[in-house]
């Protein structure tokens, strides 16, 4: 069986550039579910947005912010499973994952982002580039500091998934190998493949843009596979 990591939770109300930072946090092995370990608080922000409860994280209303309240997860993941389970308490919208890490040049930057609404799913690849005009880059945005790429992301087409508009649990897993990303919604329910360069490099940080409502969303069995 392979090994199964969880990770201490680092809880934020609003996205900054801490987001944008490596963490120095380990991993903690041995745990599946937010129940087995309490996670710690960024004391820099108020936790009025996320806690556990009952074994399940629970993150609702507005961070008061630009950004919906955000949780964030350090990882230190080149191919393995990313995966957790979900679902909506109320009229919450949607929430964003975002995969961060290595982008290739030397620099920590966004890699991958999955978006999930109550409709549909969106992905967006955040390719990096050292040509200042190659295509996707976006215009007048710097490079890198670190590594002097240009961010050059790519918005793909929103798919449109069927029974997300509940309040049941739904599951999205993430399988990264090589170059190659595997991200499904329930199983079969809804699946798709991305070849990426980026993706092949090591994935350093997992975090979430949660727009839950005034009900909130949970989110619960987070589980960090990496392949043996």
């Amino acid at each position: 069986m392979k090994p199964v990591l969880s990770l201490v939770l680092l809880i934020f109300v609003c996205h900054s550039a801490h987001a944008l930072e490596k963490h120095d946090k380990a991993p903690i092995e041995g745990h599946e579910t937010f129940d087995t370990y309490k996670p710690e608080i960024h004391t820099q922000f108020p936790e009025k947005n996320s806690e556990v409860r009952d074994g399940v994280l629970w993150t609702r209303g507005e961070s008061g912010q630009k950004y919906p309240p955000t949780v964030a997860f350090p990882v230190q993941l080149i191919d393995g499973t990313f995966s957790f389970r979900f679902r909506h308490l109320g009229d919450g919208n949607m929430f964003w994952l975002f995969i961060n890490g290595d982008d290739g040049f030397g620099g920590f930057d966004h890699v991958l982002r999955v978006k999930v609404t109550r409709k549909a799913i969106s992905l967006q690849v955040d390719a990096h580039t050292m040509d200042p005009k190659g295509p996707n880059v976006q215009p007048g945005r710097k490079p890198g500091a670190t590594s002097g790429a240009y961010r050059a992301p790519e918005q793909l087409k929103p798919e449109t998934v069927e029974g997300l508009n509940d309040d049941d649990w739904h599951e999205l897993e993430l399988n990264f190998e090589g170059d190659t990303v595997e991200i499904s919604l329930d199983g079969r329910h809804w699946k798709t493949e991305l070849s990426r360069p980026g993706f092949a490099f090591e994935k350093q940080e997992f975090f979430l843009f949660i727009d839950g409502g005034e009900a909130g969303m949970e989110f619960d069995d987070l589980k960090i596979t990496p392949a043996t």
